[in-house]
């Protein structure tokens, strides 16, 4: 409460002078007092005005005031310039604060792209984020121009190696070698002039790279004595790949005046649900994709941990209870990165790859693709799914969940939009009979260049192509109930560990589309097993092409089109899928035919022109 007092009762009018007096009547008193107080009100008022031009907030605090004023109490000016002081305090240092407060952002760098651009990714991506951003920097292991060549598949080549015995060891030996070799002379080219400089710059990465390849080293020829691997012994090997690539790339950043750390994951399972692996199996069984939750927790501490200098993690997450290989695959980096981003609640997650972003088809097959500013959560997921290397699926997964926007970028053009992949914007489910015509509602745009002036889209939004793939066709015996010959036939295909991509059915047919196992072997053993319920072929050298677009199957023509347009180029269909997925149709056709059914769906469904179509001005209608 403001300290207050009453302001004295006002004096009575003066009696009027009768006539004679009133030319001899003296001035009437001035009420000093009175002064005083009508002075203090106008300067409190003043002041007040003041502070409400740098608040309107502060309006309704001196409205109060002013009403409690005409209300007969007085308030000390000295008091209330007190307190204004303290609120522009108050407001000039939470301006300050939230001028110094930066949001996260995570920065995943594919190995090919670190490999070639080692030095521009250090120098100016990276130190252009960090000025408006807290960053953090996931790293895959280091790749030369080809991912054969990379050092993960080196690492590969090392454990073949290891498994053949002590007469691979030479081999094995110049390899690990051939990897600290390749790691040496990219350090050595960040350093070139400064070599002799500084002891931390230089000397302790060097220290670090040559100490885990001779720890490497060691470890396989050791296993060259036993002669195999365990599945988490494989891991850890691939995991030295990761470690070299964040030593160096925290050097690099370091020595160009922004500091960064590595932070080595290897760990981070055991640290959590121990180091029993019947303990971190049971675990990851009972709590499903939240196991990767928890695991994000311990990466949040340990980016915390290396605060305020850049944490620069490693894309590989741990040995994991079933071999990270096997349970995650090849694309273990994308997750890493999206559980970095969960786990500092960042604003946005960033996959840079040596490609503007997503295309509606690939550009290498279909010159005329062209780039697509933004797409859905789930035609990523789709479209990932059927052949574009665009994201990993758990990836997305991740991101979906925690509703945190991804966006593809490329590192030759970093100042480039890329492809914005929003979590938040999902195909909702609907009724199968709310069909609509082709002409679509607003959605996600094209580049400007194919808007139209609309801001509208068409659909589909892509294409793509998934090669290497068997159809098996099973023609089940009379005695063999149909009910039954899916169980049976699903529960052969587990057995072999071969996933199913398409199935069509009906009363005692059942045709597949799988991917074709590297096990050629297992294929025949799956072939021996079908028969035993009927007739079994199988087609080899097929292709799944898949159109993708929002919310597609309620679209009333998109299926028409695409079997006309596939009729015209005489390719010829061996199996179809759709409604599984409402944002997909799938069509399986002859491998040497897939390119012209790439085409014939771009130019004809999509409606994009072709380049020769494009130089003699035919536009596409985008509806």
């Amino acid at each position: 409460m403001l300290p207050c007092r009453a302001v004295p009762p006002p004096l009575p009018p003066p009696t009027p002078a009768c006539g004679p007096c009133r030319e001899t009547s003296r001035a009437p008193v001035v009420n000093k007092r009175g002064l005083a107080l009508v002075h203090r009100r106008l300067l409190y008022y003043t002041y007040c005005t003041s502070v409400i031009l740098l608040d309107p907030f502060y309006f309704f605090i001196f409205l109060s005031f002013l009403l409690r004023i005409n209300n007969s109490y007085f308030i000390y000016f000295s008091t209330v310039q007190a307190l204004s002081v303290a609120y522009l305090i108050f407001v000039i240092s939470s301006n300050m604060v939230a001028a110094t407060y930066k949001p996260w952002l995570v920065q995943k760098y594919g190995g090919t792209s670190l490999g070639k651009l080692t030095d521009t990714i250090c120098s100016s991506i990276i130190p252009s984020y960090a000025v408006d951003h807290r960053l953090v920097i996931v790293c895959s292991a280091l790749s030369g121009t080809l991912k054969a060549k990379g050092t993960t598949s080196l690492l590969l080549e090392c454990i073949a190696l290891s498994e053949r015995g002590v007469d691979a060891q030479e081999q094995l030996v110049n390899l690990v070698h051939l990897i600290r070799d390749n790691h040496m002379a990219v350090l050595d080219s960040i350093f070139t002039t400064q070599k002799e400089s500084t002891f931390e710059g230089y000397d302790i990465p060097k220290r670090e790279i040559a100490s885990e390849c001779e720890t490497l080293k060691k470890f396989l020829m050791a296993a060259q004595i036993v002669g195999e691997l365990s599945p988490r012994s494989k891991d850890r090997v691939i995991s030295v790949g990761e470690k070299l690539a964040c030593i160096i790339i925290a050097a690099c950043l370091t020595n160009k005046g922004t500091p960064a750390k590595p932070v080595i994951l290897d760990d981070v399972v055991s640290t959590v649900f121990g180091a029993s692996t019947e303990g971190q199996v049971a675990a990851m069984d009972r709590l499903g994709s939240k196991f990767y939750h928890y695991i994000a927790e311990e990466i949040a501490t340990r980016i915390q941990e290396c605060e305020p200098a850049i944490p620069i993690v490693t894309g590989f997450f741990g040995i994991m209870p079933r071999s990270l290989i096997d349970t995650v695959g090849r694309g273990y980096s994308d997750l890493c990165a999206a559980m970095s981003a969960v786990a500092v609640g960042a604003k946005e997650l960033q996959i840079w790859k040596e490609v503007d972003g997503i295309f509606t088809a690939d550009p290498r097959k279909i010159p005329s693709a062209q780039l697509l500013s933004s797409v859905t959560a789930d035609e990523a997921t789709e479209l990932t799914y059927y052949g574009s290397e665009v994201i990993h699926p758990l990836t997305m997964d991740q991101i979906r969940e925690a509703n945190i926007s991804l966006r593809l970028k490329n590192v030759f053009k970093p100042h480039a939009q890329g492809t914005l992949i929003d979590p938040r914007s999902t195909s909702s489910d609907l009724e199968l009979d709310q069909a609509t015509k082709v002409n679509s509602p607003p959605g996600v745009l094209l580049q400007d260049d194919f808007a139209v002036g609309r801001h509208e889209r068409r659909r589909p939004t892509a294409v793509t192509v998934k090669d290497d793939i068997l159809v098996i066709n099973v023609i089940c015996n009379r005695n063999t109930k149909s009910g039954g010959l899916l169980i049976q036939v699903f529960d052969r295909l587990e057995r072999n560990n071969i996933p199913v991509d398409l199935i069509a059915t009906s009363e005692r047919n059942v045709s597949l589309a799988v991917h074709s196992p590297g096990n050629s072997s297992a294929v025949l053993r799956l072939q021996e097993e079908l028969e035993s319920f009927g007739q079994v072929t199988i087609a080899r050298n097929m292709s799944i092409v898949t159109i993708v677009g929002h919310k597609m199957r309620s679209q009333i023509g998109v299926a028409n089109e695409t079997l006309a347009a596939l009729a015209t180029a005489s390719v010829n269909i061996h199996l179809i899928s759709q409604g599984a997925s409402e944002i997909s149709i799938s069509l399986v056709v002859n491998a040497h035919d897939a390119t012209a059914a790439l085409n014939a769906i771009h130019r004809d469904v999509l409606k994009i022109p072709t380049i020769e179509e494009s130089r003699l001005g035919r536009r596409a209608w985008l509806y």
